[in-house]
């Protein structure tokens, strides 16, 4: 005797020959109602969801993390006549400026092994007292790192212009793009990428008296 299908209609259901349970056995069944217009949302929304994401059978790839690094992420200037020391008058302040974020996007090299790394920082400056003018320079650096060990350092300097009467400003000093080696065991999640000031050694000694321990 042929076992019993579980596709029926109307016409010809199939019916299983145990025996029918009781009414408070049997199983809940689940509300029709809601689910017809839950699935067609969920249709319309396919194509625009395909758009969004990678190529078809590619997944998107592992970026590196992002990271302030913290004994550099502050950076306050003073005019070369200034005392030195940590008790410094505010009046010889030049410029004060911090690391705020960072961020990037990353996809597939232009080869198998590399991960293509575009970084952002954002770092806001406020004016000093002793700012002539209302330009200024400040160093920054992007450096790439793995574990403890840095791989690459990139320094440049960053220009920027206060707008009359404006003595803060949040500016980005443009986007860098690295390449990092990856292989099948080493995605870009081994990597991060580490913003902040070249500080000279006073520099660097007055932001540790400043954040403590």
């Amino acid at each position: 005797m042929p076992s019993p299908s579980l596709a029926g209609n109307d016409r010809g259901v199939a019916r299983s020959t145990r025996p029918r349970l009781p009414e408070y056995l049997m199983p809940a069944r689940l509300p029709r109602s809601g689910w017809l217009p839950r699935a067609v949302v969920v249709a319309a929304l396919l194509p625009l969801l395909a758009e969004c994401g990678p190529a078809r059978n590619q997944f998107a790839p592992v970026c590196p993390t992002p990271a302030i690094l913290g004994d550099a992420a502050n950076l306050n200037v003073y005019r070369s006549s200034a005392t030195t020391g940590p008790a410094r008058d505010l009046t010889d302040l030049v410029v004060s400026a911090r690391i705020v974020q960072v961020s990037g996007t990353c996809q597939p090299g232009d080869r198998k092994d590399r991960l293509a790394v575009a970084v952002n920082a954002a770092i806001a400056l406020s004016r000093g007292p002793a700012l002539q003018g209302n330009g200024v320079t400040v160093p920054v650096f992007v450096a790439v790192s793995e574990g403890n060990t840095i791989l690459d350092k990139h320094t440049y300097l960053m220009h920027a212009t206060f707008p009359s009467n404006v003595d803060r400003i949040t500016l980005t000093p443009g986007e860098l793009d690295l390449s990092l080696p990856v292989t099948a065991t080493k995605s870009g999640a081994a990597y991060s990428i580490l913003a902040g000031f070249q500080l000279t050694p006073e520099q660097l000694q007055q932001n540790h008296q400043n954040t403590g321990p």
